[in-house]
Order: C-alpha cells, then sequence, then structure tokens
C-alpha cells in the first residue's frame, strides 16, 4: 500500500490570475477551499455540476516527468492545480476516497490538461500532461489541509 504526502497548497483568489501558495487552508464540502476562486463561485451545496471543481490535485513525479521528456518547466504553481502531492497514485483515485490529514476526498474523474492551461503556461504541456495532469476531487467532510500533511487510501486511512 502507498503513502503519500502534501508537498503544496495553492489557491487562486481570481481566475485565470496566478495561483498563491498557501501553507494551510480550509477545505468545505460543496464549496471547495477558502480562498479559492471557484470557492466563492460555488454557492449552490447540491449542485453535482460542481463538485469536480471543488479541489484539484497533481502528482509532483507529474511535473519532474514531463520536464524530463517533453521539457516543459512547469512550476508547482503553474500547473494550476490545489493540492500537489509526492508518493500518491491520483490516477486510481477516481471513484475512490482516501484523505489527505483530516480531510476526506471522494476521487470523481481525471484532470486532463486543457487549452487554457496552455495559454497560460505553453502549448506543450497539453501533450505532455495527457493522463497525469492530476484529479478532480469533492470534499466529504469540513477540515484544514497543510502542508506535510500524509495522503492516505481511506482503509488506511486511520492507522
Amino acid at each position: 500500500m502507498w503513502k503519500g504526502e502534501v508537498v503544496g497548497i495553492f489557491i487562486r483568489p481570481v481566475e485565470s490570475q496566478p495561483t498563491q501558495e498557501v501553507v494551510h487552508v480550509r477545505a468545505v464540502p460543496g464549496r471547495g477551499l477558502e480562498g479559492d476562486y471557484f470557492y466563492e463561485q460555488i454557492t449552490d451545496q447540491a449542485s453535482p455540476s460542481r463538485s469536480d471543481q471543488e479541489i484539484t490535485l497533481i502528482e509532483i513525479e507529474s511535473l519532474e516527468s514531463v520536464h524530463r521528456e517533453y521539457d516543459v518547466a512547469l512550476t508547482m504553481g503553474e500547473s494550476r492545480r490545489n493540492i500537489i502531492t509526492r508518493h500518491v497514485p491520483l490516477n486510481n483515485l477516481v471513484g475512490k476516497q482516501f484523505r489527505i490529514g483530516e480531510v476526506t476526498l471522494q476521487g470523481i474523474r481525471l484532470c486532463e490538461p486543457c487549452s487554457h492551461l496552455a495559454e497560460l503556461t505553453q502549448k506543450k504541456v497539453l501533450p505532455s500532461l495527457v493522463h497525469r495532469g492530476g484529479l478532480r476531487a469533492k470534499i466529504l467532510n469540513e477540515g484544514t489541509l497543510q502542508t506535510g500533511d500524509p495522503v492516505l487510501p481511506i482503509e488506511h486511512a486511520l492507522d
């Protein structure tokens, strides 16, 4: 079984603007991360169409490999994902629950790269991040996420 950790947390207070790194952030079900652009946009707690915008994650290993393989250097913040993890198989978490610190998340779908990301960074980012662009997840309970928090599959979250 795997055990990972959070190596970076980013929010985007204004749409299409650079992300800001924070050391901790409050996660709220149905809303997302406090201070993030989507947090202010998601007001209907029961809206299933917005649940995949609550939080996004990407593996630091993906960013390192796209740099090696495609010569695309993206900083953690330029990935435009909220949570940067290490040693977490995010693609395997679609449809599964997992924990980050005190917060339980549900993997919703892969977060494939989009043309907006390419416009904000570089065009080569699109092919380099296909199937390793991260995970969109739903927040299941309110709590604080912190850099350094463990990331665990739900069956081992209490170990």
